[in-house]
């Protein structure tokens, strides 16, 4: 006859063994219906006796006729524009045994994204989710080709949100903001692969291992659905520029009573020479507004920076300590 505390154990293990079956259900199905969507890249190069090898990663199919995305380091060539990869091309494996042949599209090196375009149809079209709704500890999926091992799956948790990437197109430097941190495995060939959520929606693009237990995914929402349309549009991102760093603060309660929001977007760091310099912004103001528009999130200044903002003069509202300013500037090109 068992005692009460080993009918406690029982009853704590069967509990255990569920949960595991729950969370082993979650990435089994997860696995299921995206890896079909992820193919394994391998990337080649004009060299003098032909197309030569130059690299492999990972890509997400975004529709059924043929066009992929991927990381922009993992096909981005030797030039500062997209157009200079157009010579890059390759071959594109998916887990039903399907091989095709690919050619880029567009390269976005600053928010490190590419769009290819593989040469058959019938693919099947991974779900973009949204990486504004992730919360810390939330249980993602990493999908991927690490080391050449196709369909490769590992599973983890959102470690961290807001994190920023730098990223390099020439002498420009820009970082990516609000990259999601994971403590899923990703490995040499992760990147271009998709960080999934439990409801096989991709919501992030693998970009880097920045260290043991620790991968960076560029983050799926509003500003970088605009960027992957662009590209496979018109094969280039333009971009108006105004020179600041900068990421989330909450707003002291007299600003929220004022603007009735709780957050702005902190000024890290100006740029020499930059229109925000130029217009007077410095480090550690509060940015509130922007052309009319609210900023809450550093995503709200980045969708703000259009092609159609090039030189056209805008108000930026900021809060610098206890006083409110109203600054004058005109976004510049950004060349990269």
């Amino acid at each position: 006859m068992s005692t009460t505390a080993e009918r406690y154990e029982d009853e704590a293990e069967r509990r255990e063994a569920e949960a595991l079956d729950a969370y082993s259900r979650v990435v089994v199905d997860v696995a299921e219906r995206v890896a079909p969507s992820v193919a394994n890249l391998r990337v080649m190069r004009r060299g003098r006796g032909g197309q030569v090898p130059a690299g492999a990663g990972s890509a997400v199919a975004l529709t059924p006729d043929g066009f992929l995305l991927t990381s922009a380091h993992v096909v981005a060539g030797p030039g500062r524009t997209g157009v200079a990869e157009s010579g890059r091309r390759g071959r594109a494996t998916f887990v039903d045994g399907r091989e095709l042949t690919w050619h880029v599209v567009g390269v976005d090196r600053l928010t490190d994204l590419a769009v290819l375009r593989a040469d058959g149809d019938g693919l099947t079209a991974a779900k973009l989710g949204e990486a504004e709704k992730l919360r810390v500890g939330q249980l993602v999926v990493a999908i991927g080709n690490p080391n050449g091992f196709a369909g490769s799956v590992t599973a983890g948790v959102v470690s961290a949100l807001g994190r920023s990437l730098p990223a390099r197109a020439g002498r420009t430097v820009r970082h990516i903001d609000n990259v999601i941190q994971t403590d899923a495995a990703l490995n040499p060939g992760n990147s271009g692969g998709a960080l999934v959520d439990s409801s096989a929606r991709v919501i992030g693009i693998n970009t880097a291992v920045a260290g043991v237990g620790l991968g960076l995914a560029v983050p799926i929402n509003e500003a970088t659905r605009q960027i992957v349309g662009t590209l496979m549009r018109d094969g280039r991102v333009r971009r108006a520029w105004i020179g600041i760093a900068a990421g989330p603060r909450p707003l002291p309660p007299h600003a929220r009573v004022r603007v009735g929001r709780s957050a702005g977007v902190e000024v890290v760091d100006v740029s020499e020479g930059s229109p925000a310099q130029r217009a007077g912004i410095r480090a550690e103001d509060l940015i509130v507004e922007l052309g009319g528009e609210s900023v809450e999130r550093v995503d709200d200044v980045q969708r703000l920076m259009t092609r159609e903002a090039i030189g056209r003069p805008m108000t930026i509202r900021v809060l610098r300590g206890d006083r409110w300013l109203d600054l004058e500037l005109s976004p510049v090109e950004l060349v990269e």
